[in-house]
């Protein structure tokens, strides 16, 4: 059995790790290394100071676990066993270099392809999400129970700006961590978040749980169910909503989906 409280207590100070740097905390003019990975993808020195200390940490707690992150080389022993460390050690990482509070340390142990358990820490916002399979899902102690709207016009979408076909969707705040939007779902604070991209298992396995484990219904982008630790570790898109609007969002969101997804 893994010791939850002891791994409640590794992602917590990898959040605190984060945020005694977060330029948001920090007086002006303190520097933080930031760089591209690619082109529009943002890495920081703190994003590869976490992660290196989750690795060290959970592979300690749970030495049979293997590990995929984002900021780790891919490494195909993973696939070998049934456990498996999913984190994203910023994920967010566009609002932590600028100072928003958008980020959040995620951290999900996958078992045969599904979430035992998924924990975000988002110290910047005050908040530290945790779910167990079958066992529900808690922001900051209180348990959360996911948005029960009936219909899909008026739903509340974590967005800037959205489409014409989407115009009569609600448009609330939107972090950039995708984990933090899934999670808006869960608490009630939104009804539906969407994406139609190819996206990678470390952005939404911890929050999809707490999601489901709140009540909501979570699939990719075709309304299939979602897997881990895949030889590939991507999936077209996630879609999280209220359950009574899962199909009309699929329905809504299929032509766009299979065009982007080639």
């Amino acid at each position: 059995m893994i010791d939850r409280d002891r791994l409640q207590a590794i992602v917590g100070e990898a959040g605190r790790m984060a945020m005694a740097r977060w330029p948001g905390a920090q007086p002006p003019g303190a520097n933080l290394s930031v760089w591209e990975k690619e082109p529009g993808s943002l890495v920081s020195e703190v994003d590869l100071a976490v992660d290196a200390f989750l690795k060290r940490e959970l592979s300690l707690l749970l030495p049979a676990a293997g590990w995929l992150s984002e900021e780790t080389a891919d490494a195909p022993e993973r696939l070998e066993g049934g456990l498996i460390w999913l984190v994203d050690p910023i994920d967010g990482t566009r609002d932590y270099v600028h100072g928003r509070p958008g980020w959040a340390v995620s951290v999900a142990l996958i078992s045969a392809g599904r979430p035992l358990i998924g924990i975000l820490s988002a110290p910047a916002r005050a908040e530290f999400w945790h779910a167990e399979a079958g066992r529900g899902a808690w922001r900051n102690g209180a348990p959360l129970a996911a948005s029960t709207r009936m219909k899909l016009p008026g739903a509340r979408v974590p967005a800037k700006s959205t489409p014409r076909e989407d115009a009569d969707l609600v448009k609330v705040d939107q972090p950039n961590s995708i984990a933090l939007r899934i999670a808006l779902v869960a608490a009630n604070e939104a009804d539906i978040v969407a994406t139609l991209r190819w996206g990678f298992e470390w952005d939404i396995a911890a929050a999809a749980l707490i999601a489901r484990e709140a009540g909501a219904v979570t699939t990719d982008a075709f309304g299939q169910p979602l897997n881990y630790n895949k030889r590939d570790p991507r999936a077209f898109g996630v879609l999280v909503t209220a359950p009574a609007i899962h199909d009309a969002a699929v329905a809504r969101l299929a032509e766009r989906a299979k065009k982007l997804a080639g």
